[in-house]
């Protein structure tokens, strides 16, 4: 007997979704005994971790390490590596999936990141909170607001402005039909994510999956526990075999095999604005070969500036200072890097400054009461410390707090302060990604808001601290390119899915501000449809005829 499936006629309510709560973990609290349980649970297990391609559990026996960096001889986890093979494996496996994850309903695909965002901010919330604080060496409430609400945010907003985007259509006319049907890109996606936020690591493969797409997945290394639970996450809501295909391994041979595939369709990026240039360079010189034009998605680095005005409220710029520059040791793209304080104001900042840096404690995350951890590797503690060793040595610089570095149980620097008298100095201009803030003392409003604009290449985050509205708009104009996301007395970090599309350009990016529309609309290709209800009879018009 044949079957026959019955297609739904049904067009669901689309209502704005709300932000996911961020639970506090305070004491004597029923998460923050949950939560302390699942990172012993986490610990004392060793797991192995395999490539998934198709579904399946693939292992090559060239092995990497997951580490703790607050406690670097903790090993949580050994993990396969992919090479040129496996690469080569998981595209076709994408490819072949392609056609069944594409007959799937809109409502059918949507439904499974609906479900993983409700089974994250339930069941999986400790454990994605627990992995990503002991293998990237997050806070409580780094990961809670990371690993638990972003990435519960990013799966809801994105299936909320999933449907917007089908819901546009174009004007109809009489005696005929037009519509736009967002097609999935011909080929597969390419996702490679960053270690330093969990959300990313679900949202790059996510986002395109969701419409349509197919992915291959390359999580960073240092991230590679993290993104494992993420993908059985995904696997448990329902997501078919082959539409995300996880391989963490060798950046090279994996690079080389995907950015020279006929087939790639698309690059959703995280990470060095380096590597993204080399990325673009490689598919320039590839270009011919690809089916398609591939879209380039990137967010990269940033250098990013607190100016603080005559009028600003003291406390409120001294405290958004420290977060901004020292919550998850400075090692996100938003962190506060540069900061810009009129002279006149400086003694007062300073020893506000000076006196809370003192309450900060440094040390393992299993510690609630410390307020930052480690770096992520040796490679990071090294560049943050080379950087430290400069502004020590050099005429031009002051340390006025902190640079104390010790990586003899973990990889932890201290909340590090420099005072400069060149505005261009080092520390000013190059992307560190460490708990370093640089401080320039200027005594023209109008000349610094120039300078800030043009010091580094960067685009991505900055603020005005200011009560004068003057001042504020002159800020907001000057600096008009300057960041992708222009906070007004507020910190430089702490974006909202749904409230602050995130990203920048210039060395910054592409500013597709994922978790928006404008992210969703990349990896969709439009096909315009019209239907003609009334037949031509015939090939003249009017004007031709002479009376």
């Amino acid at each position: 007997m044949k079957t026959f499936i019955v297609m739904s006629n049904s067009i669901p309510e689309n209502t704005i979704p709300k932000n996911e709560p961020v639970l506090n973990y305070e004491p004597g609290s029923m998460w923050r005994e949950a939560l302390k349980k699942r990172i012993d649970e986490l610990k004392s297990q060793r797991i192995e971790i395999p490539l998934i391609i198709g579904g399946k559990e693939v292992k090559t026996g060239i092995m990497g390490k997951c580490i703790m960096p607050h406690e670097h001889k903790h090993v949580l986890a050994d993990y396969h590596k992919a090479g040129k093979e496996e690469a080569k494996l998981a595209i076709e496996t994408a490819l072949e999936a392609k056609e069944t994850w594409n007959e799937l309903s809109f409502m059918d695909r949507i439904s499974i990141f609906r479900k993983a965002a409700d089974l994250l901010s339930t069941k999986w919330r400790c454990t994605l909170n627990a992995a990503t604080m002991l293998g990237q060496s997050k806070s409580a409430h780094q990961a809670e607001i990371d690993s638990a609400c972003e990435l519960a945010d990013f799966l809801r907003f994105n299936s909320y402005n999933a449907l917007r985007i089908y819901k546009e259509q174009p004007v109809q006319a009489p005696g005929g039909w037009n519509e736009i049907e967002y097609r999935p890109l011909e080929g597969f996606i390419f996702a490679i994510t960053p270690f330093n936020f969990t959300a990313i690591g679900g949202n790059l493969p996510t986002a395109p999956a969701m419409m349509g797409n197919v992915v291959v997945w390359k999580p960073a290394s240092t991230a590679v526990y993290s993104s494992y639970f993420i993908m059985k996450l995904l696997q448990e809501a329902g997501l078919p075999d082959g539409v995300i295909n996880f391989i963490p391994g060798n950046s090279v041979e994996i690079s080389e095999t995907v950015l020279s595939h006929p087939e790639l369709a698309g690059v959703h990026f995280t990470g060095s604005t380096e590597v993204f240039q080399t990325i673009w360079e490689t598919v320039g010189k590839n270009i011919r070969n690809y089916r398609t034009y591939p879209r380039l998605v990137g967010e990269t680095g940033g250098k990013d500036f607190v100016v603080a005005h005559d009028s600003a409220d003291v406390k409120s710029l001294v405290f958004s200072l420290m977060r901004g520059a020292f919550e998850y040791q400075g090692q996100k793209c938003s962190a506060t890097s540069r900061a810009y304080i009129p002279e006149s104001m400086w003694p007062e900042v300073e020893s506000e400054l000076i006196n809370n840096l003192k309450r900060i404690k440094v040390g393992p995350v299993e510690d609630f009461s410390n307020f930052m951890n480690a770096v992520i590797d040796k490679n990071s503690f090294e560049k943050i410390k080379g950087y430290i060793k400069i502004a020590r040595e050099s005429k031009d610089a002051e340390i006025i707090f902190g640079g104390g570095c010790d990586d003899s149980t973990g990889y932890f620097v201290e909340p590090t302060v420099i005072l400069t008298s060149d505005p261009n100095f080092i520390t000013m201009r190059e992307e560190i990604f460490g708990p370093v803030l640089t401080i320039y003392l200027y005594d023209d409003f109008e000349k610094v808001l120039d300078l800030c604009d043009k010091t580094s290449p960067y685009g991505l985050t900055g603020s005005i601290f200011a009560r004068d509205r003057k001042a504020i708009a002159l800020a907001k104009k000057v600096l008009v390119n300057a960041a992708g996301n222009f906070y007004i007395n507020d910190k430089t970090t702490g974006a909202v899915v749904g409230q602050n599309p995130f990203g920048g350009s210039r060395a910054s990016g592409t500013n597709d501000k994922v978790g928006s529309p404008i992210n969703l609309l990349k990896w969709v290709s439009p096909r315009a449809i019209k239907e003609n209800y009334l037949p031509i009879e015939d090939f003249d018009y009017p004007f031709m005829k002479e009376t």
